[in-house]
């Protein structure tokens, strides 16, 4: 059976077709060999009982679907019923070579299961460093591992997601931004009451996107209503919004163009616009 990095990289090698996957989602500045996604995923499941040293090795490599493979094994791993003392090697081995991420991808893909569920009943102030840390993908780790202890977690756990989240939910990077909806919107399957009052105090400071994002599993009702901010803003009595605007108003002095003119979409039943 191959157990080895260059087992895994020989079969990464021979899988890439650079011409017809050139991995327009990566954003760093490695080459890529051009492997499909599902196909990186099989091979690295089968190399899971990589022992540390090859992973390592895998971790030197430039190309980038190399490396996003040692994330993918790390994450294999420690699927399951895994002993306490590999769940701890892979957990340092992530964040010791934090420096080899480059994409968000390696962090979606490893973060969960070998930072958040290690540190499910441990204390969680390696998060916290990461959410201080000036690389954004250092920050994203911070914001995506809670999902990794959402369901496993207590209400401390739990809490500490909403720390997480309300000292990232301004970050400037949508690298960053991203996952705090991503993860209070999961927050709201398992915990609708704390996150219905974390939103009723900070939706004046979210974006809308994310407020949008985080309010996706809320159920509808009373609950769900309270976290809608307030979608008009009065002084004096008068909106600050500006009046909205018919799609076909004319120009001063112009005429209202024919509709018969313009190509509508066509309607299912009940009006509504297909798609």
């Amino acid at each position: 059976m191959a157990t080895t990095a260059a087992d895994l990289l020989t079969e990464l090698r021979e899988a890439g077709r650079r011409d017809q996957r050139p991995q327009t989602h990566y954003r760093g500045g490695a080459a890529v060999l051009g492997v499909r996604m599902g196909s990186l995923f099989e091979i690295a499941k089968r190399y899971s009982a990589l022992p540390r040293p090859e992973i390592e090795s895998l971790l030197d490599e430039a190309e980038y679907e190399s490396r996003l493979a040692a994330f993918c094994v790390m994450d294999f791993s420690v699927r399951g019923r895994v002993g306490d003392d590999l769940r701890h090697e892979r957990f340092e081995l992530y964040l010791r070579r934090h420096d080899r991420i480059d994409s968000w991808d390696m962090v979606d893909r490893a973060a969960p299961r070998v930072v958040g569920e290690y540190l499910a009943a441990r204390p969680r102030d390696p998060l916290f460093e990461l959410a201080a840390s000036t690389d954004p993908l250092r920050r994203r780790t911070a914001m995506t591992a809670p999902l990794g202890f959402l369901r496993r977690g207590d209400d401390d756990a739990r809490a500490d997601l909403y720390r997480l989240a309300a000292a990232l939910m301004g970050d400037p990077d949508p690298v960053v931004g991203k996952p705090v909806g991503i993860a209070l919107r999961h927050v709201g399957a398992v915990d609708p009451d704390g996150l219905v009052a974390f939103l009723d105090a900070n939706h004046e400071r979210m974006p809308r996107p994310m407020l949008r994002q985080a309010r996706e599993k809320l159920l509808p009702g009373p609950a769900g209503r309270r976290a809608e901010p307030e979608r008009t803003n009065r002084v004096g009595g008068r909106s600050t919004h500006p009046p909205t605007r018919c799609r076909f108003r004319p120009a001063p002095g112009q005429a209202m163009p024919d509709r018969s003119a313009f190509v509508f979409p066509a309607t299912r039943p009940g009006g509504r616009a297909s798609r």
